[in-house]
């Protein structure tokens, strides 16, 4: 049976068929072949996700996260995946400006039908002050990748491009390097720069002022 439109009348009793909306872990959501099957299931928009979370169909320890409409399941954390965002958001390990704030884990509204938890944000202090609302952008978003490479590569890629975060950095931890995107194009949904960072390279934040560490030291 395929899920009801009517989201208001959500119960406990449809959280299986909404979390059957997951797609396959890896996959891009902008794959030809999972796009057949997603177009023929019902979109969720980031109102109807919030309203899923007050009715008690997902609850905070859910690890999941809506991207284009779709509840996607988030990879489990090993050991070094959880120390690199330890690291990143270690007040100590790079400086951080006054009028900015590192997020861990935390969601950005980004547009009707979208709002992913990336591993580490920065976010204006004054966009992160609301009791109502997530921030809607970030000047610099990392994700640490190892089973998600693939999909941070695609599907995330082209999420924070079209929302226009000017700096995605994916924390490649099977090769210890990192993949710096800049100059996004929202309407392609690409970003026009890509540079790779490895061992004493320095990464220096284009959107960050001061915001700067040597790779390598990220993986020690």
């Amino acid at each position: 049976m395929g899920c009801q439109d009517d989201s208001t009348n959500l119960d406990r009793s449809r959280r299986s068929c909404y979390l059957g909306l997951v797609p396959v872990p890896g996959l891009s959501t902008t794959d030809p072949g999972l796009m057949i099957v997603l177009n023929r299931q019902r979109r969720l928009s980031v109102e109807d996700y919030h309203r899923m979370t007050e009715a008690g169909i997902l609850d905070e320890d859910d690890r999941v996260e809506l991207i284009e409409g779709v509840i996607v399941e988030m990879s489990p954390q090993g050991p070094k995946h959880a120390k690199l965002i330890q690291r990143l958001c270690d007040p100590t390990f790079a400086r951080m400006p006054p009028d900015q704030v590192m997020r861990c884990q935390l969601p950005l509204t980004l547009g009707r039908d979208s709002e992913p938890e990336p591993d580490v944000s920065v976010v204006r202090r004054a966009d992160a002050a609301s009791d109502s609302s997530h921030p809607t952008t970030a000047a610099l978003v990392f994700e640490v990748a190892g089973e998600s490479l693939q999909k941070d590569r695609l599907t995330k890629s082209a999420l924070y491009a079209g929302a226009g975060i000017p700096e995605y950095v994916i924390v490649n931890v099977e090769e210890q390097c990192l993949e710096v995107h800049r100059d996004p194009d929202a309407a392609s949904r690409r970003y026009r720069a890509l540079v790779t960072l490895s061992g004493d390279h320095h990464f220096e934040s284009a959107t960050v002022p001061g915001f700067a560490f040597r790779v390598a030291s990220l993986f020690e």
